[in-house]
Formats: structure tokens, C-alpha cells, sequence
């Protein structure tokens, strides 16, 4: 359009908003016009958006910047990636400088190549780089991509609770409908701590919640925020389920190198029949403790992940290029090392069971009881004690007990957790409020500000 053209319109639309103002005093007048006809008054949020706006997670991490608290409550490590990952990506960074650019929509190749490579070996699968792995912003991105790209309207998605909190949200937004089953406590006997074990999964209710309907179940193990493993026999239990009714296992491994007490990690792609349905999402930021380089990955059929790659060239496209380099370097070193003493994979889980362990016995000194997981970054503790001696905390009359709990830790007592109720559905939070989520994949000096800050309520619990 010539510059005059461009003029001539502008002075049209400005006549048209302030003829009728013309020649009066109507300042205030002229500005609520222009307001009115600025501010638009459709509806702006799209209806997939609707009932997942509130995020827990935005209001107990803005509770715990505001004051002088030990965070318990993220799911991050405060120490540092091993040595080799951090000069992984400062050689990405300052090395070739092509590493700056576009690599491959679907993945660097040296990374597809060695994810390919070590995860077939432990799958008993032969995986093409190209066709079986798809390298996505996290596994948030891996999961989100699957979601959108299997759940269609109206399909059904079985989610074991409890859940990390994005599951239901995704299944939403996607169109779907969310049909949720609960991993239920055994007891135990008196005055033994409770373990992730004892949480079982009911053969007929779960079988109860497959029907025509169902496309998907999503699996977590090991477990966030309960640490629980999932057995061979469990996980055939739910291999069988989804071969019968046809329906696709998304299962997110993020923790899979965090087991502890000789419990093995079983991955379901592993077992007979599950490779062609399974889609298996992975994480560098758990795998490497660097949460914030966000590379992660999803393993499966072509079949599936077809449609997961139709999704990322559409949205995404692309991760960053040398995140995803120093990955791939780290995984060729770790190849060189496994099963030995001088893997990382080896390391880590160690290292972690004993942060596990110096917070379970802290945690028991104020009258918290801690269900001992099996593995990933996190514990739940039974608060069911201070629930029934202090049961009227501040807070909404429908507010979860452990959400009250939490906010008044924070506040009194200097220490962040997770209400465990935000990793269930709405009908059995109220069921499940008696416990508390904390991360103890912690460097050493946070572990030791827990003691200070535990020590002193100790005391105040003195007559």
C-alpha cells in the first residue's frame, strides 16, 4: 500500500472515533470511547482451557519465596550435573560453532544415535534412530506431544493416582476424558514405616476401567511423589489389560536410574507384546541432574510415534541444539561405563538413598511419618497425627487438610512441602489430605538446614 493510501485510511478511522466528540469539552468522554472500542469483548480463552487455569504449584513456590524457608517441596537437585555433562555442554557451547544452529527437527542425530543404541539394549529392541526416537523439550514436551497426538475427543485415558498433576490437565486439553484409579495403602504392621511397596493397584477395579473408550493409560514408575516401583507382575497385570482392549501405555520413566534398596527398575516395553503399543518418555534433566536443560525423549513403534512427529513439526519443531549435543556425549559416556562403579547410574542412585535416609529419620523426630520409597526423588509423609491433635488450620472451609498443613509449615515453621492432594482427582483428594510430599534429592548443607529448622520444633514440641 503507497504511503498516501496508508495516511488517507488512518485519518478515516480517526474521524470515524472521534467525529461524534468534535468541538465538545469531553476529554474523559473521548478516552472511554477509545477504550471501549480498543478492548476486545469476545471470549478470548479457548474452551480447552477451561477448569485447568489454577496451578498449585504457582501458589506454595510464591508462599516459600516470601519467607525464610528450607524448599523441600520442587522436584530439583541443588547440586551439581556431574563433571563430565558440565564440560559435555561447555564444549557444546564453545565448540563448533555449527552447534548453534538448526540440527535435525526430530533430533541431533549423535543423540538419536546413542539413545537408540543404549535404551535398545535394554528393551531387546533394534531401534531405529529415525523411526523409533523422537527427542522433545523435556518429557513435559514428550508427554505433551503424545497426548495431543493419540487422545482424540471423547477418548478415555486411565490415570493411576496418585499422578504427577500434568497427566489430567494434557488428557483435557486434548479433548479427552480422564478416568482415574487409585494405588490403595496395605497395612502394615504397628510401628513399622509404611513403604511405596505396600501401595497396590486392585486387579478388578482397574480391569473395571477399560472400556470401548479407553485409548490410553499412563503409567509413572517409578512413582511421583509416592517413590513407588511398580513390580514385574504388576506391570503384567496392566500389559495384559491394554493388549485386551486395545489401548496404548504412555509411560513415563523419568526416575528410572533412582531405585533404591536392590528394587530393579521394569521398564513395560520390555515385556512380551508391549513394544508395539507402548510410547516410553525419558529425561535428561533426572537422568543427568540438570533439570533445566530440558532434552528429553520418547521411544516407541513408528506406528505411534508417527503422529507424536506430526505434532512437533507443527509446534516446537526443533530443541535446542547443543543441550542436546552435551546429552548425547554424556549417554556415550555413560555406554563406556555401565553397571560399573564409575557410572553415573551407579553413583547417583546411591548417593540418593542415603539423602533418603537422613530424611526419613529427621522427619520421624517431630511425629511425621515417612512411607520409605522405592525410588525417584521423593517422599510422602503421613501427617495424619498433627491432622487429629490440630485439626481447625487457617484456610477455606473445602480446602484440603495437607494444603492447610503446608501453608502453615511454611509459615511457622520455616520448611516448603507438597500437599500430596494436588496429585489426585478432585473426588479423592479429601481421602488422601493426610499426606505430605517432600524431595530429598538435596545437597548436603540443605539436608542440614532441615535438621536445624526440625531440631527446633522438636524442642517447642517439649512440655
Amino acid at each position: 500500500m503507497a504511503l498516501g493510501g496508508m495516511f488517507r485510511n488512518a485519518a478515516a478511522i480517526y474521524l470515524h472515533l472521534v467525529g461524534p466528540f468534535r468541538g465538545k469539552k469531553s476529554g474523559a468522554s473521548l478516552a472511554r470511547c477509545l477504550h471501549q472500542t480498543l478492548v476486545m469483548t469476545k471470549q478470548l480463552q479457548a474452551r480447552r482451557l477451561d477448569g485447568i487455569d489454577h496451578n498449585p504449584w504457582v501458589e506454595f513456590v510464591k508462599l516459600a519465596s516470601e519467607a525464610d524457608v528450607v524448599n523441600l517441596g520442587q522436584g530439583f537437585p541443588d547440586f551439581p550435573p556431574p563433571d563430565f555433562a558440565v564440560e559435555a555442554f561447555q564444549h557444546a557451547v564453545s565448540g563448533d560453532f555449527m552447534l548453534n544452529q538448526y540440527t535435525k527437527a526430530f533430533g541431533y542425530p549423535p543423540l538419536t544415535k546413542i539413545l537408540a543404541s543404549f535404551f535398545g539394549k535394554l528393551l531387546g529392541q533394534d531401534i531405529d534412530p529415525l523411526k523409533n526416537v523422537l527427542v522433545t523439550v523435556g518429557a513435559y514436551g514428550a508427554l505433551f506431544t503424545a497426548f495431543q497426538a493419540l487422545v482424540d475427543e471423547g477418548d478415555e485415558v486411565i490415570i493411576i493416582e496418585p499422578f504427577f498433576d500434568c497427566y489430567e490437565p494434557m488428557t483435557l486439553m486434548a479433548g479427552g476424558r480422564p478416568v482415574f484409579v487409585s494405588l490403595k495403602p496395605s497395612r502394615n504392621q504397628d510401628g513399622e514405616l509404611d513403604s511405596s511397596s505396600n501401595w497396590q493397584l486392585d486387579p478388578t477395579e482397574l480391569a473395571s476401567k477399560f472400556t470401548s473408550r479407553t485409548k490410553a493409560l499412563i503409567l509413572n514408575t517409578p512413582n511421583n511423589p509416592l517413590g513407588k516401583v511398580f513390580s514385574r507382575a504388576e506391570l503384567e497385570l496392566v500389559a495384559s489389560l491394554c493388549q485386551q482392549h486395545d489401548v496404548v501405555c504412555i509411560t513415563d520413566e523419568v526416575y528410572q536410574w533412582l531405585v533404591y534398596d536392590g528394587w530393579q527398575h521394569v521398564s513395560i516395553a520390555n515385556l512380551p507384546g508391549m513394544w508395539e503399543r507402548t510410547l516410553t518418555i525419558g529425561s535428561a534433566g533426572k537422568t543427568f541432574s540438570a533439570t533445566g536443560w530440558k532434552v528429553g525423549w520418547v521411544l516407541g513403534p513408528d506406528s505411534l510415534l508417527k503422529h507424536l512427529r506430526t505434532v512437533h513439526q507443527n509446534s516446537v519443531f526443533h530443541c535446542p541444539t547443543q543441550g542436546q549435543a552435551a546429552v548425547a556425549q554424556s549417554f556415550e559416556r555413560e555406554q563406556l561405563h555401565f553397571g560399573q562403579p564409575s557410572s553415573y547410574f551407579v553413583q547417583l542412585p546411591r548417593a540418593m538413598q542415603r539423602c533418603r535416609d537422613h530424611m526419613i529419620q529427621s522427619l520421624q523426630s517431630v511425629g511425621l511419618r515417612p512411607v520409605i520409597p522405592q525410588g525417584s526423588y521423593f517422599l510422602i509423609t503421613d501427617i495424619s497425627e498433627f491432622k487429629s491433635k490440630m485439626p481447625n488450620l487457617p484456610g477455606a472451609a473445602d480446602e484440603p487438610y495437607d494444603r492447610r498443613f503446608v501453608k502453615w509449615m511454611i509459615k511457622n515453621k520455616g520448611l516448603m512441602a507438597i500437599p500430596v492432594s494436588i496429585f489426585y482427582s478432585v473426588p479423592h483428594q479429601k481421602l488422601f489430605d493426610h499426606y505430605i510430599r517432600f524431595c530429598f534429592t538435596k545437597d548436603e548443607s540443605t539436608l542440614q538446614a532441615m535438621d536445624k529448622r526440625l531440631q527446633k520444633w522438636k524442642d517447642e514440641l517439649r512440655p
